[in-house]
């Protein structure tokens, strides 16, 4: 018998909520363990909690470093991974600006059509409000005809 689909949506229960935390974040750096040895690969993984901790790892093929490991490291190494993490970082920054203005232009479509919409509706109402103040002014005196005239005519 199989496992039932975990519907994706925030655990309510703060407790459990922790407990899932804790068990996907091993998870996740277990995984990023495993990709950086079987690809031979570099893995930076960066996590916040909801309270802003942070819990970071990165990986390579011949080594896993978790948190408190990077202080091992040497000047040069740090250097190395601090540019790997701000290359990362641009790149992130950088598809994070794509999708907003991608967004961005989509909600300016959408609003152009609102307005447009809205356009619509206003004349729509006009039309019918003449078109009650005719029916009102005929139904009103119906032996007599009435003739409307414009202002300027």
């Amino acid at each position: 018998m199989g496992r039932k689909k975990l519907q994706m949506k925030r655990i309510d229960d703060k407790s459990s909520r922790q407990v899932t935390f804790c068990k996907r974040r091993s998870g996740l750096m277990k995984k990023a363990r495993e990709l950086s040895i079987l690809c031979d690969v570099q893995v930076a993984v960066v996590v916040f909690s909801s309270r802003g901790k942070l819990y970071e790892s990165c990986a390579r093929a011949d080594r896993f470093l978790e948190g408190s490991d990077i202080e091992e490291l040497s000047v040069t190494k740090l250097m190395h991974l601090e540019e790997q993490l701000n290359s990362a970082l641009v790149r992130t920054r950088s598809r994070k600006a794509q999708l907003m203005m991608k967004a961005l232009v989509t909600l300016r479509e959408k609003e152009g059509k609102v307005r447009d919409e809205n356009e619509l509706l206003k004349q729509e109402i006009v039309a019918t409000e003449k078109d009650d103040d005719n029916n009102n002014q005929t139904d009103s005196s119906p032996q007599h005809a009435t003739l409307q005239l414009l202002p300027g005519f």
